[in-house]
């Protein structure tokens, strides 16, 4: 029977379903309350579900159809009788329903095979413990239900398994009972009190320890906190217990949220497809975030551990107490919760140029994944209109411009005003399942004199346009009327289903450097308000804005904070940029200026081919950057990162990796050796012994000092030294912390030192036993410079390694994403040979975890702006990859929405 079903759900999958947010209809049925009962074992869990059910009095239905995959029904009950029911390909329908009863009692018995879930979706094992993931689909694979966020319902749990085998039984809630069962069996209890959807269901079973911590939060109550991980692996838990408590005293201060339960527990595995789940009050984690220790995690994965332990946690609040309607409605709670994660990350920061660090931190995430993802085939609005699988839907768009949707709700209204509009967000749909439109409303209503309110409607086409906007600029001083006049345009290219665009409402915060350097005060007519930064709101497709009593010619510092997602269109000379890296208030628009003129030096050789070096004015100020003492490590690494490859490559209508990748390599090494004294010097002064710990001056001072490094040992490789190479390799073996050993080894590797091929073994033999740890090991050999033409091969090689496993997604992700998403120049290969190894995998996965194949599937998104031979060759491997038959929905709308821009 269960082989029936997974053959219907294959003929399923072979046909174009499209859901359609204009086709939303509240259910004919609602679910009030659910019992389950779990009899935990590896091939054949049983799970009695116990609901009761109620009519939608304004949905007229005569039967029930309730969502399944891969289950086996051995039971059903309305009202303690018997009744009959059809399976109408994976749904469960009932038909004969008590006439006349606004509500009834109904129980299915069901069995599946946790043994065999490969997607890891539903109830699956990981290793010898039981785990389960359900947003956004998954909960249908574990019992018959009404699988939809907008069902939402209380939960009372029972979960038996054998003790020894089992000892730690977890669900939602609070834990109201636990025994010993007969055969040597025992069982828990939980019980949530607060209705939730069915994505947010969770259960653990397995053999793990836990570190609590209990704490008494602001309004007086008392909580524990617990965080549950295999044995071996508790020691590495401090950094998310302190991160947990950070973030619950944060958003008690901030928003005025409590906890809301008696507990609140993490769950760290290692097989997992997404980073981390918020399910109510049992969260489950991807190790990667929540595992970290000086020895085996760098300062990337310390933030990363704050900051998802942060999301996960605020979604408690906003996704969880309010959920969103329907899928469309995503970004509701995700953009929401990424916004509010990266307010926390930036509070956590112990300094005015922490905040600015993580601001731009934040901001190369969103240019260079989901501008990228707004210009190609899987374009969509924050609030998207249509998709054939939710999964793929779960983008960068969704949270990062979500959360940038947000962020300029926030600036519109100001920082007391959205604290008053979350407040009455909550106060108006508390415990209910709403709508990007019913949040937009609350925030604007709580503020009914700002420019959120007065342009509402314009605003929310943040939410139904998809693209990314280009914010055009002019500026001029009117020396005898001393005025400065900006006129603002703004145009959108057409996307999928969308060929033209009204205007965007977009907050543009300007500000105006004297010729002096000074910050020029912004007055406007009849305004004796006078600050030194203003934020504009272009609501039309073109407007002028004028300042009065501007007595000196000054240089536009546009889009200050990147206030708006948008790319911005200003000309400017080299002498302008150079005067705001020097002189700009704006930490922002510094890093900016930093971002332009390497920019524009490497286009020009990339569009000329021809070689590119580095003029002197540029030279310098980057050394003053290095040599400037009042200037934030943290910040210096970043103004002295050139822009990435991805990023450089989506300036250019015609795209050859290999070529931007050279000219970009060229850059680097000029100016690792045209900078060599500054980068001894930085390398000297950061590369101190300290104890070791996760301030953000610490992180920033570790990274410096890792990019100086890498600097002076590429500048040396490339004549022939090894002074340099040596003290990479002594840093690799004295290193106190994961991240200067894993730096000096990336140095090494990236220069083709000869010291290379040492540090990898040695970085082996001492952590093949951490699988975490193991994981940047396979990533970094998989991302290295492909200069001898070896990097392919080499990934072949560690697809065949021992500790190499498919179906583990992060060891998936370390090697098969690296290649074919972080590393342009040997993934692209004139042979097509990095194609071919794409399509192998994709099918491969597709085969046993169709989420993570398609979002490897995903890196030929952008195949239509490569250059010849490259577009046709990538083109011919799509078409290979949309051939397969059964192709699962997740990768077939990929490859389908790629062919389809053909």
């Amino acid at each position: 029977m269960q082989e029936a079903v997974t053959d219907d759900i294959a003929q399923e999958a072979s046909v174009n379903t499209l859901v359609k947010r204009d086709d939303y209809q509240a259910p004919a049925f609602w679910i009030d309350s659910v019992e389950l009962g779990f009899d935990l074992d590896a091939t054949k869990t049983r799970v009695l579900n116990k609901m009761r059910v109620r009519r939608n009095g304004d949905i007229e239905a005569s039967a029930l159809r309730l969502d399944g995959e891969d289950l086996t029904p051995t039971r059903v009950l309305v009202n303690g009788q018997g009744c009959s029911f059809k399976k109408d390909g994976s749904q469960l329908v009932l038909e004969s329903l008590p006439e006349g009863l606004e509500a009834f009692d109904l129980e299915i018995l069901t069995t599946c095979d946790p043994s065999t879930n490969t997607q890891l979706m539903g109830l699956y094992m990981s290793g010898d413990c039981f785990f389960t993931q359900c947003e956004a689909q998954g909960f249908r694979r574990i019992t018959y239900f009404l699988d939809r966020p907008d069902v939402m319902a209380t939960y009372t749990v029972t979960l038996r398994a054998d003790k020894t085998a089992f000892p730690v039984l977890l669900s939602n809630g609070n834990l109201v009972d636990s025994g010993t069962l007969p055969d040597g069996r025992h069982f828990a209890k939980w019980v949530d009190p607060h209705p939730k959807p069915s994505y947010l269901f969770a259960l653990v079973a397995g053999q793990l320890v836990c570190r609590e911590q209990r704490v008494t939060a602001r309004n007086g109550n008392d909580h524990v906190l617990q965080i549950y991980v295999r044995p071996g692996d508790l020691d590495k838990t401090e950094h998310a217990m302190q991160s947990l408590m950070a973030s619950m005293a944060w958003d008690e201060t901030r928003f005025n949220l409590p906890l809301d339960l008696e507990r609140f527990m993490i769950v760290a595995t290692s097989d997992f497809n997404m980073g981390a789940m918020e399910n109510k009050g049992l969260n489950i984690f991807n190790t990667k975030f929540v595992l970290a220790s000086p020895s085996t995690a760098t300062d990337a994965d310390f933030s990363n551990v704050e900051s998802v332990v942060a999301h996960e946690y605020f979604h408690n609040w906003t996704g969880n107490r309010i959920t969103c309607r329907d899928w469309f409605q995503l970004s509701l709670k995700e953009g929401l919760t990424v916004f509010r994660d990266q307010e926390f990350s930036q509070d956590m920061a112990d300094s005015a140029s922490g905040r600015a660090v993580k601001r731009i931190e934040d901001v190369r995430v969103l240019r260079t994944a989901q501008f990228p993802e707004d210009a190609g085939p899987m374009a969509h609005p924050v609030r998207p209109d249509q998709y054939e699988e939710i999964n793929n839907f779960y983008t960068v768009t969704i949270y990062e411009k979500g959360a940038e949707v947000v962020r300029m709700m926030h600036t519109l209204v100001g920082r007391d005003g959205f604290a008053k509009g979350m407040a009455l967000y909550f106060e108006r749909f508390d415990g209910q399942a709403v709508t990007c439109d019913d949040f937009a409303q609350a925030i604007a209503d709580a503020n009914p004199n700002s420019a959120l309110a007065d342009n509402l409607a314009t605003f929310k086409r943040w939410y139904s346009q998809a693209g990314t906007p280009r914010l055009h600029v002019v500026g001029e001083h009117n020396s005898s009327a001393s005025t400065y006049t900006f006129e603002l345009r703004q145009s959108c290219a057409a996307t999928p289903n969308q060929p033209v665009k009204d205007p965007f409402v977009i907050p543009v915060t300007v500000g105006l450097v004297g010729i002096d350097g000074s910050a020029l005060p912004l007055a406007m007519p009849g305004d004796d308000h006078t600050p030194t930064s203003r934020t504009l709101v272009l609501k039309d497709t073109s407007q002028r804005f004028t300042f009065t009593n501007i007595t000196q010619d000054a240089v536009p510092s546009v889009l200050r904070g990147f206030s708006a997602p948008v790319v911005l269109d200003i000309v400017m000379s080299d002498e302008q940029w150079l005067h705001l890296l020097a002189c700009d208030s704006d930490p922002f628009n510094q890093w900016e200026a930093a971002q332009r003129l390497a920019l524009t030096r490497l286009l020009s050789a990339i569009r000329s081919n021809e070689t590119i070096t580095p003029d002197v004015p540029y030279v310098d100020a980057l050394r003053s950057v290095l040599n400037n003492t009042q200037l934030a490590a943290s910040f210096k690494e970043l103004v002295l990162t050139l822009p990435s490859e991805s990023y450089i490559a989506e300036q250019l209508q015609a795209v050859d990796p290999q070529q931007i990748h050279a000219v970009r390599e060229s850059l680097r090494l000029q100016l690792a050796k045209a900078l060599t004294p500054e980068w001894a010097l930085a390398f000297n002064t950061y590369n101190a012994t300290q104890t070791f710990n996760t301030s953000a001056t610490s992180m920033g001072r570790r990274a410096l000092a890792n990019l100086a490094l890498a600097n002076l040992v590429l500048a040396e490789q490339s004549d022939g030294g090894n002074t340099w190479a040596h003290a990479a390799l002594q840093r690799f073996t004295n290193a106190n912390n994961m991240t200067d050993r894993f730096g000096a080894m990336a140095a090494l590797v990236h220069a083709d030192s000869p010291e290379a091929s040492h540090v990898l073994t040695k970085f082996y033999d001492l952590f093949h036993n951490e699988p975490l740890v193991l994981d940047k090991w396979f990533a970094l050999q998989s991302a290295r410079s492909d200069r001898m033409g070896n990097v392919l091969p080499n990934v072949k090689q560690l697809l065949k390694h021992p500790d190499f496993n498919m179906r583990n997604p992060n060891r998936a992700r370390s090697v098969l994403s690296t290649f074919c998403q972080a590393n342009p120049a040997a993934f692209h290969r004139p042979d097509a040979a990095g194609y071919v190894l794409w399509a192998d995998k994709v099918l491969e996965l597709d085969a046993f975890n169709p989420q993570i194949a398609a979002r490897l599937a995903r890196a030929l998104d952008r195949w239509e702006i490569l250059a010849q031979p490259y577009k046709a060759a990538a083109h011919a491997a799509i078409e290979r990859v949309a051939a397969k038959p059964n192709l699962s929905a997740d990768v077939r709308e990929v490859v389908g929405r790629a062919l389809t821009t053909a």
